[in-house]
């Protein structure tokens, strides 16, 4: 069942995952729900939930990501992270936690998914060094803070992907004047009722 809901998901999202990444994809899942009874990850409990809600809820902006490496910020049980660099394997993604917890369940799962283009830093994203060409979070702060937080680690003409709910009119609005909306995109996750919506930001010239 899990097999065809997710396969399901996929086409309607328009994405073609090999077999042997659709069982990795499940794995992770079954790997996050256990983990979750003892470090309490996600507030899902559902299998089947977790399917729409974490796996094709992540999948949803790869056609977004670009080939750049890329930073994701506040991994927490490895969403979006884990999902991007199973479904595109050339892609580097590192994630970096400030939970020890989680950055450990997120090594593991690195590990045991034979994940090598994935890297866990356990830090406060601010006291981070390196460029990425990418920095990616799922409701991890307003998108001011995200911004000021990271703007460090962004290379040059880099983006920042921000995963949020409802249109942030309010956050977009307090962004600061260098910064640029480059593009604010409605997404539709299969088996998910509920508003999505990708941020992509700039520095601007």
């Amino acid at each position: 069942m899990s097999q065809s809901a997710l396969a399901a998901g996929l086409a309607t999202l328009g994405l073609d995952l090999p077999a042997a990444a659709q069982q990795k994809m499940l794995a992770f899942r079954d790997l996050l729900l256990k983990w979750n009874k003892i470090y309490n990850l996600t507030a899902l409990r559902d299998p089947q939930q977790a399917i729409s809600h974490h796996l094709l809820d992540s999948l949803v902006i790869l056609p977004h990501v670009g080939d750049g490496n890329l930073l994701d910020v506040g991994s927490g049980g490895g969403l979006p992270g884990i999902p991007l660099a199973i479904a595109h394997p050339e892609l580097a993604v590192t994630m970096v936690d400030t939970v020890q917890k989680k950055s450990t369940f997120l090594q593991q799962a690195a590990i045991e998914l034979g994940l090598k283009n994935v890297a866990v830093h356990h830090a406060r994203v601010e006291e981070m060094s390196g460029q990425y060409a990418q920095i990616s979070s799922r409701a991890f702060a307003e998108l001011a803070l995200f911004v000021s937080l990271t703007r460090h680690l962004l290379a040059p003409g880099g983006h920042w992907l921000a995963m949020k709910g409802v249109r942030p009119d309010a956050e977009i609005n307090a962004l600061p004047a260098d910064i640029q909306v480059e593009a604010v995109i409605p997404l539709t996750v299969p088996g998910l009722a509920a508003e999505r919506h990708l941020i992509i930001l700039k520095v601007g010239s």
